[in-house]
């Protein structure tokens, strides 16, 4: 590979057609120090090696990023007919902070980037980190939950959420690198490497080949541990264990479909503790219900590793009695029930696995289980349906899912008051379109269900109740209701009602393939056709691009204030547990 260098740090002639499109990391990318990544150059066209040259601070890359170049002259897996050549480094790290430039040319074309490469303090300022993650969480989610939750009397709130008493705060970008706009992949992923990417990508750098894993790698912090010591990792969601919140831990895919691949990306990371949905991924292909096309048993696979499998809640008691210190707790083939349908109006799948158990149960466990470790642990929670039922406008069922994370976001807060050494992070991920307007009173007159709508001094106060104390509204289809709208939408009957029967499909499929509104809720009394602001390609709400809100309390905690990007999240994370300590 020396001769290859050579070439590459080579003076050239001109190349006319050739330049250099893309760096990856991107430009003002963000790098832990010591911590391995994926460099790539990739030119336009095809260029030959001694075309090239590649610098890091203006000496050759394989010198400072201390692993060999490979340059290929035809990147395979390109659209069709097209043809260009990339330089790869694999596995690449910079141990000394500071500004780095790199510059790749090919004849008289160049381009440059800066990567910032930080360190951390030499000594941690906690020793455990819980991570809760609201899928989706929005500042109207968060108001309307506590009005459900504790009520309002005279303008005044009568209580609190857990999470309304952390003590600092930042307003977060979402953004992706490719579009204003983004997902649950690339943002979670974003906090938990500190590189942001495109939609749909996980601990990678999406670039321009067709395959999902061939992509620049990024370390996740669930790597990040275990390269640097001896920390525990509990990873625990209320949806599939694939999705892309719970795989962002550990995953290295531009396609956060590749659920079973990312499977295999848990197993090899084996974070102590995995509790959600997604067992159909974990099942080999001649096992009823299974998603895999192979054969491989990665139930079995995590048994053999030590752990404790636990399939409902009993069983998850059950194993956290046995001190076995791992357990992998699979709970729904796919994304689990959610409170308003396990807990109360027994709808949804519940009939088919009637004993999951929820989120704060699951994290009861996870922390009881990692707080064993003497070095410490990475918890990460993820409330993951306030985002599910967000998308199809089923506001009820967000809400609860928000009051159930809130429940479990209190259970970090109390740890932590006998832990001290614990920074707690709340935040969300992305936003949605949605606004509390209002309520909706069916003790107005009139049939027509939108005159209902109160707003201003017409909205008054909404009449839930809680006489068991949960928590929770007794029901939510009292007579004056949260009135919650989306500002995007498909087409769709709007009933200005709960849904009971079950969970909202707003659009169904129509003969021609695009989304019309569901006819299901054309007859209900009142229900108003809404037009739709989306394509017509689109069969639910979509996320808004609006900041979301971070708060968090504990050792570290003041690092979080004022804007900051997904990205810069992941160096407060990095910065607490001294991943990067300064060396003499």
């Amino acid at each position: 590979m020396r001769g290859l260098l050579a070439l590459l740090t080579a003076t050239t002639c001109c190349v006319s057609a050739a330049s250099a499109t893309t760096v990856y990391p991107l430009d003002r990318a963000t790098i832990l120090a010591r911590s391995p990544f994926d460099m790539k150059v990739e030119f336009d066209t095809v260029v030959k090696p001694d075309e090239v040259t590649v610098t890091v601070n203006g000496k050759p890359a394989e010198d400072v990023l201390g692993q060999d170049v490979e340059f290929v002259e035809k990147e395979e897996g390109l659209k069709d007919g097209v043809e260009a050549s990339a330089v790869l480094i694999r596995g690449a790290s910079i141990a000394t902070p500071g500004s780095y430039t790199v510059e790749a040319k090919a004849g008289g074309e160049t381009k440059s980037v800066t990567w910032e490469v930080y360190g951390t303090p030499a000594a941690p300022k906690a020793k455990n980190i819980i991570f809760f993650l609201g899928d989706g969480l929005s500042v109207a989610h968060r108001t309307a939950a506590r009005i459900m939750s504790k009520g309002m009397t005279e303008g005044k709130a009568n209580g609190r959420l857990n999470m309304d008493d952390l003590d600092h705060m930042a307003f977060i970008g979402t953004s992706s690198t490719g579009a204003i706009a983004t997902d649950s992949a690339n943002t979670m992923s974003a906090y938990m490497t500190g590189h942001k990417s495109a939609v749909n990508a996980l601990g990678v750098y999406a670039d321009r080949t067709k395959p999902s894993q061939d992509d620049p790698k990024v370390e996740t912090i669930g790597e990040a541990l275990r390269r640097t010591g001896g920390k525990s990792v509990g990873v625990v969601s209320t949806a599939e264990l694939e999705d892309a919140t719970p795989a962002a831990v550990v995953s290295h895919t531009r396609l956060r479909g590749d659920k079973a691949d990312i499977v295999g990306m848990f197993y090899d990371v084996k974070p102590e503790i995995l509790l959600g949905g997604g067992s159909a991924y974990f099942l080999p292909q001649a096992t009823n219900g299974s998603k895999r096309k192979d054969d491989k048993d990665y139930i079995q696979m995590f048994r053999d590793a030590g752990y404790t499998l636990a399939t409902d809640k009993s069983e998850l008691e059950q194993a956290n009695g046995t001190n076995s210190g791992k357990i992998l707790g699979l709970f729904h083939t796919g994304n689990m029930d959610v409170t308003l349908d396990r807990d109360f109006l027994h709808k949804g799948t519940v009939d088919k696995f009637p004993n999951q158990p929820g989120l704060v149960q699951m994290t009861q466990v996870a922390l009881d289980q990692l707080s064993k470790d003497e070095d410490g642990f990475f918890l990460m929670v993820e409330g993951a349906s306030i985002d599910k039922m967000s998308h199809p406008m089923d506001w009820d069922r967000a809400e609860f899912e928000t009051i159930e994370f809130d429940k479990a976001v209190g259970l970090g807060m109390d740890f932590a008051k006998t832990h001290p050494d614990t920074l707690i992070v709340v935040t969300g991920d992305h936003t949605h379109g949605v606004s509390l307007i209002g309520t909706v009173d069916d003790e107005k007159p009139g049939e027509e269900m939108r005159e209902k709508v109160g707003t201003y001094a017409e909205a008054g106060f909404p009449n839930y109740e809680d006489k068991d104390g949960d928590g929770y509204p007794d029901r939510v289809d009292v007579t004056r209701r949260l009135a919650m709208f989306a500002n995007n939408y498909p087409d769709y009957y709007e009933t200005f009602r709960p849904k009971m029967d079950g969970p909202f499909e707003p659009a169904v499929k129509g003969a021609d393939g695009t989304y019309v509104a569901n006819e299901q809720y054309k007859d209900v009394p009142g229900a108003v056709l809404r037009t739709g602001n989306l394509p017509k390609s689109a069969d639910s709400a979509v996320h808004a691009v609006d900041d979301v809100v971070l708060q968090a309390t504990g050792p570290g905690s003041e690092e979080f204030k004022g804007y900051m990007e997904q990205s810069d999240v992941y160096k407060v994370l990095a910065d607490v547990f001294a991943l990067a300590p300064a060396t003499n």
